[in-house]
């Protein structure tokens, strides 16, 4: 397990200016931690190539965008997409004898899906497929990437490919039972991960989530070598989770979300940008802290942990910072409650007895039981109750300034990173916003 190393320190400005290039290594799907970076890349006036993970016709296979498609992306990004695609994963590249891991999944039902099996050699030429076919199309992105890269620029590489759940009928409803079932409906997330379908989503998180930032240090060494012989700088930023310190009963306490079954994978991306450290490339894992995006909806009750940055403001200074965002996240509120009532609800879930097992960093990622998922799911859904709109929250609008600040402290961090992996508390995060004014 990676040392804990939370940034304490505000980075200085970062020295990227125009002309220097930013490269988006995934796609933008809505609002979210990509968001952030993105912004900053363009307030700095670099140029932006993006890719895409292209999309699947009604048949299954593969393509590239449409020209329609294309525009759209482009115009989200604000930049240039290298029109090859490149879907991470493998559940649905077919074995020597033409099975797919979502073919052996489409027989499985609701009542059996705890006991399973699967041909683990036919996944595992699926598996081997899979990263064929995503290294021969990375390889010819590279090739155009390398082409759109002039010499005597700077480049920052951001990696943002994460997930990787089969697609796959039967998996919601074991998931929802896993993340948001209670009493006979409740199955612990341990029991999922030692089934043969635990297993397997565990092989394609790892794919996904971690070996493609492998994949992507790798397959770019030929324009980081071009790069740096002119002196110039390349660095590449990845997003973890590992936990993340909030404010629990006024000190700042390491906790996590539970269960992050993401978790196995998110360490080993984090020992992927540690062996290339060591190999002299600037890659550095920022642990972020929990928000709520459109890939969290199955995950209520993380976004607990975001109520206390309000909290977090006010110990590292406040300010007109603080004003702004307690006065928005205020008029979301139902009338008569207030921000304070979140926080001492909020406060109140996170120092229960039943998660201090959730503070020991040791031990993570941590297995769900049914009294914390009870106390979780039922806390979390006061506390959401406790907005007008339940489609505009206070959620939303701090999860806003958390990605916005964290996108900040990355871009600036990796212009002189310092080290692989970094913890981007509530601590940290507070006093960018609160410098931001």
């Amino acid at each position: 397990m990676t040392n804990y190393n939370p940034l304490r320190s505000l980075p200085g400005p970062s020295g990227y200016t125009k002309g220097d290039v930013f490269v988006l290594f995934g796609e933008l799907f809505g609002r979210g931690y990509a968001n952030g970076l993105v912004d900053e890349a363009r307030k700095a006036g670099m140029t932006i190539i993006g890719i895409t993970v292209g999309r699947r016709d009604t048949d299954g296979s593969l393509r590239a965008l449409t020209d329609a498609e294309l525009a759209a992306s482009e115009e989200i990004l604000g930049g240039k997409i290298i029109n090859i695609p490149l879907e991470a994963g493998f559940d649905m590249d077919r074995s020597v004898s033409g099975i797919s891991p979502v073919d052996q999944l489409k027989g499985i039902k609701t009542d059996g899906w705890d006991s399973a099996e699967f041909d683990w050699e036919a996944i595992e030429q699926s598996r081997k497929a899979g990263i064929e076919r995503f290294t021969t199309n990375l390889a010819k992105v590279m090739e155009e990437m390398d082409a759109l890269i002039p010499d005597g620029v700077n480049v920052l590489f951001s990696h943002t490919m994460a997930g990787g759940i089969p697609r796959a009928r039967i998996l919601m409803p074991v998931l929802n039972r896993v993340f948001k079932g209670q009493g006979d409906r409740f199955t612990p997330s341990e029991v999922f991960w030692e089934t043969a379908l635990g297993k397997l989503c565990s092989i394609c998180f790892d794919e996904v989530t971690a070996n493609t930032f492998q994949h992507l240090v790798e397959f770019s060494s030929k324009t980081r070598e071009r790069v740096e012989s002119s002196g110039k700088k390349v660095a590449y930023t990845a997003y973890g989770y590992h936990g993340c310190e909030v404010l629990i009963n006024g000190v700042y306490t390491w906790q996590s979300y539970t269960p992050y079954l993401q978790g196995w994978a998110k360490m080993r991306l984090e020992d992927i940008a540690s062996a290339a450290w060591e190999k002299g490339v600037r890659a550095t894992v920022f642990n972020c802290p929990e928000i709520q995006t459109n890939s969290s909806a199955l995950f209520l009750g993380v976004e607990i942990s975001l109520y206390p940055l309000l909290a977090a403001l006010e110990r590292e200074g406040g300010g007109p910072s603080l004003e702004r965002i307690t006065s928005a996240c205020s008029q979301l509120l139902n009338e008569g409650t207030t921000v304070q009532e979140l926080l001492a609800q909020a406060d109140r879930y996170l120092a229960d007895p039943l998660l201090i097992p959730s503070h020991d960093y040791a031990t993570w990622p941590h297995h769900n039981t049914s009294e914390q998922a009870s106390l979780m799911l039922n806390s979390a859904t006061s506390m959401l109750e406790m907005n007008k709109d339940p489609k505009n929250i206070v959620c939303a609008e701090l999860s806003r300034a958390v990605f916005q600040a964290v996108g900040r402290l990355m871009f600036r961090t990796s212009w002189q990173p310092g080290a692989p992996v970094f913890w981007l508390n509530h601590e940290i995060v507070a006093r960018e916003i609160v410098a931001g004014g």
